[in-house]
């Protein structure tokens, strides 16, 4: 399998916050930067400013499919491979972001990991973990584009094996696999092995080198990081243990 990015640390999406000068400012420890999440249809968007209501970062530009080529094009410069985190209600929208993606080389996410009330009220986020015939189905439609198509997901939701859902969306076209652990790191080797064509990356509480070794020894073949996305500090002690934890497998 080729590695979608290189170095294996990504910069994981933050609502309001990701966006192309912060990708810039992570891009020397970062092989890979999420932008977004971006809302692309209008339930998602009037979601999304009902958690602005309440005092919550959200993207809400007038047209968000030409944000993602502004965003896209700001860092055509920049060596790291750009992604964009996108929620909607239906699979056409994703399947417009997704041609907007791969006209700049960059990969679609789909977020199948938002836990917000309002999003889970209109059908974004984690409710497509419950729903594996519709995840499916947004995963090929941005799959048909071209576009390198990574998911968003979240271990420990009840209900949903995640294993059978890292099946699926590799069959949809899928090949990455983006895995908020939720303090369950063991749920990183159900998928590697449920789905070995998929480049999972693992997330949640990334900041050192015993998370790092912890995670690459179930499997993961990348790590991302979210909120520490913006310590330089803490990318670089990151960055310092991926590469410890490879010399020490080479």
């Amino acid at each position: 399998m080729d590695a979608p990015f290189d170095p294996p640390l990504a910069l994981a999406s933050l609502s309001g916050d990701a966006d192309a000068e912060w990708a810039r400012a992570g891009a020397q420890y970062a092989g890979a930067a999420f932008l977004g999440g971006i809302a692309l249809d209008e339930p998602s968007r009037a979601a999304a400013r009902d958690l602005v209501a309440r005092d919550r970062n959200e993207f809400l530009p007038d047209d968000p499919f030409a944000w993602i080529d502004d965003q896209l094009d700001a860092l055509a410069d920049v060596d790291l491979r750009a992604g964009v985190n996108v929620r909607a209600t239906s699979p056409a929208p994703v399947r417009e972001a997704a041609a907007v993606c791969a006209s700049h080389d960059a990969v679609v996410e789909v977020n199948a990991h938002c836990r917000q009330d309002e999003l889970c009220a209109v059908g974004c986020g984690e409710t497509l973990l419950a729903d594996t015939a519709r995840l499916r189905e947004y995963v090929a439609a941005a799959a048909e584009t071209g576009a390198t198509v990574s998911v968003k997901v979240r271990a420990g939701v009840d209900g949903v094996d995640l294993a059978a859902t890292a099946r699926a969306v590799a069959d949809a076209g899928a090949t990455v696999l983006h895995v908020d652990a939720m303090d369950s790191e063991h749920a990183i080797a159900g998928v590697v092995d449920a789905a070995p064509s998929l480049f999972v990356v693992a997330n949640n509480e990334v900041r050192d080198e015993a998370s790092v070794r912890e995670y690459l020894a179930y499997g993961a073949d990348a790590v991302s990081v979210g909120r520490p996305s913006t310590d330089p500090v803490a990318l670089e002690r990151v960055s310092d243990a991926l590469d410890a934890a490879h010399a020490s497998t080479t």
